[in-house]
């Protein structure tokens, strides 16, 4: 065999793995994201400027590469090796849990490995909010606070920080959603009751707040 069909061989065999890899991590509920592109966007200035709440959302699916995009944006790793986040929290409890809620089912973001772990195979969306319009939204972010990761705090002082803590994502989200011209908005009224159990979360985990995030009408 020649040394160009080895090669070619090669390149088509570890494409294969990576088709099948893939499929199995699929399977298995994991979605491995691509990279997020921290090269892109607009500049911050512009960004703030075009910060805005919009509750009017096309069904149109987020890529893969904006998905990734977007949840590095909220609470993503920043800082390899300490582990640190996009988003301040503090005393670095990394409190706030992420759940991202679609069409094939609910999603916990890990930050480290930049993966998704699906943990309910139910389509949520239409649950999440006690106005209709949340549930158009390809992606809608929940904001869990887990009590148990803020160690030695108070009762009142992991109620305010975690509430502090989630105001951070939310506005990191809208920046992106800003920068890539994509509809969001932070909800407050939201079936927490419901999202607990639909969850099954523990008593020491609290719901805070909901983002839906789409492209807008007619994109």
């Amino acid at each position: 065999m020649t040394t160009k069909k080895a090669r070619t061989a090669v390149l088509a065999l570890g494409s294969a793995l990576l088709l099948i890899l893939t499929a199995h991590a699929q399977d298995d509920g994991r979605i491995e994201l691509p990279e997020p592109d921290k090269e892109g966007g607009m500049p911050l200035m512009a960004a703030l400027a075009e910060r805005h709440s919009s509750r009017s959302f096309s069904r149109r699916a987020l890529s893969r590469q904006v998905l990734s995009n977007l949840l590095w944006a909220a609470c993503g790793v920043n800082r390899g090796g300490s582990g640190r986040r996009t988003a301040p929290s503090a005393v670095n409890w990394q409190e706030i849990d992420l759940y991202v809620a679609m069409k094939d089912g609910v999603y916990l973001y890990q930050a480290r490995p930049h993966a998704l772990n699906r943990v309910l195979e139910d389509d949520i969306r239409p649950a999440i909010g006690i106005q209709p319009f949340p549930k158009a939204a390809p992606v809608i972010l929940i904001y869990v606070a887990d009590f148990r990761k803020m160690k030695n705090a108070s009762r009142k002082d992991r109620e305010f920080y975690s509430a502090t803590d989630v105001g951070f994502i939310g506005q990191n989200v809208y920046l992106y959603a800003a920068s890539e011209k994509l509809s969001t908005v932070v909800l407050g009224l939201i079936h927490r009751k419901e999202l607990t159990d639909i969850l099954d979360l523990m008593p020491d985990q609290k719901v805070l707040l909901a983002q839906p995030v789409g492209y807008p009408p007619g994109t």
